[in-house]
């Protein structure tokens, strides 16, 4: 695709957000199943629901602005997701590898808030109301994501993996 306006890079941009929520659906249950501590599961499958409303939002997006819903390799996660694989088959401790879990998910969080925060702000310049409101709804839920990942490290996993030996 050939990027010539605002409008061009916005669809660029929501493709790969497209993109990089449908290859996250594929990933979490992976991390749900190799995650150890019951608080980190429930938020790991809690957001895997959100992260299928977050789909059907851009969805929605696209149909508003009168677009395709198809996504576009996103290099950027496909990188985030295989270092998270890589953790997951290097780490042999279940406390330890509970904290590279949420490591991984927190890389992935900041990704999408970086992007959703963009096409919110490019949404309003274009015009798109209705499309800045679905996708505000979406950066909400990232960055409660990424609060409650980091309110279970804190409380509980970095403590129990420092005691790994």
């Amino acid at each position: 695709m050939s990027v010539k306006t605002m409008e061009d890079l916005f669809v660029a941009t929501l493709k790969d957000i497209y993109y990089a929520e449908k290859q996250i659906l594929k990933a979490l249950p992976g991390m749900v199943s190799k995650a150890d501590n019951s608080e980190l599961k429930k938020a790991l499958e809690t957001h895997r629901a959100e992260t299928e409303g977050q789909v059907e939002r851009l969805e929605k997006v696209f149909k508003l602005i009168k677009v395709p819903a198809r996504g576009k390799k996103c290099d950027a996660i496909e990188g985030i997701i295989d270092e998270a694989k890589e953790h997951m088959d290097e780490i042999d401790d279940e406390r330890v590898l509970d904290a590279g879990i949420i490591s991984s998910a927190q890389a992935v969080e900041h990704y999408e808030i970086c992007r959703y925060g963009t096409l919110v702000e490019w949404a309003k310049d274009l015009g798109h109301a209705d499309a800045a409101k679905l996708l505000a709804e979406n950066l909400k839920e990232e960055h409660h994501a990424d609060t409650l990942l980091t309110e279970i490290a804190r409380g509980s996993v970095n403590k129990t993996a420092e005691q790994a030996a």
